[in-house]
């Protein structure tokens, strides 16, 4: 993870992130930390024993959806487990949480039987089956996990029978997807480095001791197993081209890049260029990230990537990706110019501000004051513990960035006028998005390394307007992975997809969020399904969450709610 940033550009946003002459940029986004009233009382842990095993600081990511279907999203938090050297009192697992509504939770793991104690890292979700539940698959040091939703607040661990477990290795993000448009999810594993105990490496800088580079190991290759639709997968990495190629991946997002109707798979590889594995829409994929552009910044350099979240940052029709990175490197923002074509607009847009001297995580591109315009959010921390005795310009624990959109394709750095909850600095990873009290704002949930996690209540008072959609597809795979809304309200037209595993190692945003602006109803709400139909509804109700059936149109999930949440 060294990082390759030339001396000139350290130089360069050290000014900018000065602040000098800058004025405070207004904002009307405003986060609280509302994690004490949860109940919430999971605790991550790495493992660690001062030995500084590589798969320490990748763990972990989180899950948030909806797992007993009463319209609260739930939040699932990956654990780590002790590693050699480490003695623990308890057995740290992974933990399951129901939302009760008003921003309480119960802790519901044993109950609902997901507690894996392996070493986690990631986790994404989906009906795999097509049963009308979603389920769970939790990537590890190790084998991974596929849970299966029995649909009675209970999961089944299904992995032998699935045949999903992937072997002794080191995870990462991981995501289902339609890859041949046959109407069954496939999932996609992408892995770390090559990694054992016995062959650990160790470092010290500037005397101090650290982590390992990945490139201090041999990079991994990635996983694919195709659905073949009786609750069973075949391991096809080879066979699609998956398999060809070896990365250092972590974070990843599956979504149709280049607009062609079939998903595409972008992984974040750390150390390395990024991947674009570009599908033929028959499930067989070509590595084209150099050719794309998305493989190394403008400078033609790979960065340490951690997480990556795909959105139209500037509401032109096409999806865009930032990607998050180490030290002294920016969170790149990815315009799409089409034609399979991406630009580094990283400096000319701003979306690397306020978090250059730190390591970068969770991310995504979200509406958080639902002006119509995608804000973007940065989670960020260090990788060691002890960097500030090598490093005078960091810290191990760092603050969230928030940057908001001023829709004319600059972003401004307002995460000291985004309220309290903001202001303490910990050691975070995984980053979830979404709206957790149904009152119309996208909230965040934040998985902290050797922490408590926090909950961020979104109270933006925007007075703008809003629509919230949950896509269920018949003839597609009921949890319309893959599909693509266009959202047309008077001026404004907004682009988005139905994504399972996004951001760093973690899953959310199942439920498809738009913001609005003034705009009080929706003129056209166009779907196109993965397999090519395509639904088109008129003069929809804003304010309100819809549920969107394919070929049947849509019915209300609750009564209309005001621009501010409040019941009207």
């Amino acid at each position: 993870m060294t990082s390759l940033a030339p001396i000139w550009l350290a130089c360069l946003l050290a000014a900018a992130e000065s602040g000098a002459g800058a004025a405070p940029a207004p904002s009307g986004i405003r986060f609280r930390d509302v994690t004490a009233q949860t109940g919430i009382a999971f605790r991550h842990t790495d493992g660690s024993s001062g030995r500084r095993y590589i798969v320490e600081y990748v763990s972990a990511g989180l899950a948030t959806f909806d797992y007993d279907g009463d319209g609260l999203t739930d939040i699932y938090f990956v654990n780590g487990a002790p590693l050699p050297g480490t003695v623990s009192e308890t057995v740290p697992g992974n933990a399951l949480y129901r939302n009760l509504g008003e921003f309480r939770f119960l802790d519901v793991t044993d109950a609902a039987g997901v507690g894996d104690i392996r070493f986690g890292l990631g986790a994404t979700v989906a009906d795999y089956d097509n049963d009308g539940f979603p389920d769970l698959y939790v990537s590890n040091f190790g084998p991974n996990v596929l849970y299966r939703n029995n649909g009675d607040g209970t999961f089944s661990d299904v992995t032998n029978q699935a045949g999903v477990g992937r072997g002794d290795k080191v995870g990462a993000g991981v995501a289902f997807l339609d890859a041949n448009g046959d109407g069954c999810l496939d999932l996609f594993v992408s892995n770390y480095v090559v990694f054992s105990f016995d062959r650990a490496v160790t470092r010290r800088l500037k005397g101090v001791p650290s982590y390992a580079s990945p490139l201090d190991y041999t990079p991994d290759r990635n996983d694919f197993f195709r659905n073949q639709g009786d609750g069973t997968f075949r391991d096809a990495g080879r066979e699609s081209g998956i398999a060809a190629h070896a990365g250092t991946g972590m974070g990843m997002v599956c979504a149709d890049v280049n607009g062609d109707g079939h998903t595409d798979i972008v992984v974040a590889n750390d150390v390395m260029p990024n991947f674009f594995f570009k599908n033929d829409g028959r499930g067989n994929f070509q590595e084209a990230g150099l050719l794309a552009g998305l493989a190394y910044d403008a400078a033609g350099s790979p960065h340490g990537s951690m997480g990556v979240d795909a959105g139209d940052f500037d509401n032109d029709g096409l999806l865009d990706f930032v990607v998050t990175s180490y030290q002294r490197e920016f969170t790149t923002l990815y315009r799409n110019l089409g034609g399979e074509v991406f630009a580094d607009v990283t400096r000319q847009t701003g979306a690397g501000e306020g978090s250059f001297a730190t390591v970068k995580w969770g991310c995504s591109l979200v509406d958080f004051d639902n002006d119509g315009h995608r804000d973007l959010f940065v989670a960020c921390s260090h990788i060691d513990d002890n960097v500030e005795l090598r490093d005078d310009t960091t810290s191990y624990l760092s603050r969230c960035v928030v940057l908001r959109n001023t829709g004319n394709r600059r972003f401004v750095n307002v995460t000291d006028q985004a309220g309290d909850g903001l202001s303490p600095r910990r050691s975070h990873r995984g980053a979830a998005f979404d709206d957790l009290d149904n009152d119309g704002r996208i909230d965040v949930v934040l998985l902290n390394s050797r922490s408590t996690p926090t909950i961020l209540r979104n109270e933006s008072a925007t007075g703008k307007h809003w629509l919230q959609l949950q896509v269920r597809g018949r003839q597609a795979n009921r949890d319309s992975v893959g599909a693509r809304v266009k959202l047309v309200a008077g001026n404004l037209v907004l682009v988005d997809e139905i994504h399972s595993g996004r951001g760093y190692q973690s899953h959310y945003g199942s439920c498809l969020h738009f913001g609005l602006g003034p705009h009080q109803h929706v003129d056209r709400l166009e779907i196109t399904w993965v397999g090519g139909s395509t639904d088109v509804l008129h003069d929809l109700a804003v304010d309100q969450r819809l549920l969107v059936l394919e070929g049947a149109g849509a019915i209300p999930l609750a009564e209309p709610l005001g621009a501010h949440g409040q019941r009207r």
